[in-house]
């Protein structure tokens, strides 16, 4: 909180910051919790939540119920945390990815993330977090989680305009965002391959954007992983939506919009401590394997 008592933003990049944060969050929860899982190794989430149970916090989980190459630790996973007290239940959708990444505790502070509970992302994976305080973000969290829990249809909170919830919401948020662009779009995606967003994107270079993507390189050590759009030096998206068909169109995905000055600090300060671009990239600026 500001010292005015504002709810403020914190973007969490450095792997290390990454496991603290979420626990925090984990740990500030009083009554309710609301998580999303994909993936989870990470005994002390696995402690954080137990945690919560015991001091009477209800903790509820929407599980996906398709991983690549994870059925079975899924299975694992499921009886674990409700070994521990959580309320789970399997994303309604028995075909399409779970791949939202998100937490609510109470009325907030929520976390927005790029990053699965597991110990790689905890350490090694290019990600990005958002911690905040907005009771607004976390309320529109809410609406999206109480939908999917009831298998219902997801309808649009009206509290905020700062989630892009996909499928729904997916193409038409990062449309307009990558429109509002004047100067710049910076992006971080390694699986950028909707042909739609791909003819876009030179789009917008033919107009004199300059477009700078990182796909599956030219992050330095880390390991490619997250999502992160930037727009000038005015606006970013991160969060689970990747600029790929199936994320786009077909998977339940979120990514939250930030616009403070002190949030668009750090992330340019982490894009400036990226090694150059791979020289390998086509005259138009796209990256050959992208094109």
């Amino acid at each position: 909180m500001t010292a005015s008592g504002d709810a403020v933003d914190r973007i969490v990049v450095d792997p290390g910051d990454r496991l603290p944060a979420v626990l925090e969050v984990i740990d500030a929860a009083r009554q309710r919790l609301d998580l999303s899982v994909f993936r989870c190794d990470e005994d002390q989430v696995l402690d954080a939540l137990e945690r919560a149970v015991r001091r009477g916090v209800r903790v509820r989980a929407l599980m996906t119920g398709r991983a690549k190459g994870s059925k079975k630790q899924l299975k694992q996973l499921r009886k674990l945390l409700e070994a521990i007290g959580v309320d789970v239940r399997r994303y309604a959708d028995v075909v399409v990815r779970y791949h939202a990444k998100y937490v609510v505790a109470d009325d907030g502070p929520a976390i927005v993330a790029s990053l699965n509970f597991t110990r790689k992302c905890f350490e090694s994976t290019c990600d990005f977090m958002l911690v905040s305080g907005d009771p607004a973000l976390a309320s529109a969290l809410r609406c999206v989680f109480d939908g999917d829990w009831n298998g219902g249809t997801f309808r649009p909170a009206a509290e905020t305009d700062r989630l892009i919830v996909g499928p729904e919401r997916a193409r038409a948020g990062f449309v307009a965002l990558i429109g509002e662009a004047a100067r710049t779009i910076r992006l971080v995606d390694p699986k950028i391959s909707d042909p739609a967003m791909l003819l876009l994107l030179k789009k917008r270079e033919a107009d004199g954007i300059r477009v700078d993507i990182r796909g599956r390189s030219g992050l330095g050590p880390l390991v490619a992983h997250g999502k992160l759009l930037m727009i000038d030096d005015q606006a970013a998206a991160i969060g689970s939506i990747s600029l790929s068909t199936l994320a786009l169109e077909f998977r339940r995905e979120l990514a939250v919009v930030v616009r403070d000055r002190a949030s668009l600090d750090i992330l340019d300060r982490f894009w400036t401590s990226l090694p150059s671009a791979d020289p390998a990239v086509a005259a138009d600026g796209i990256p050959m394997e992208l094109s």
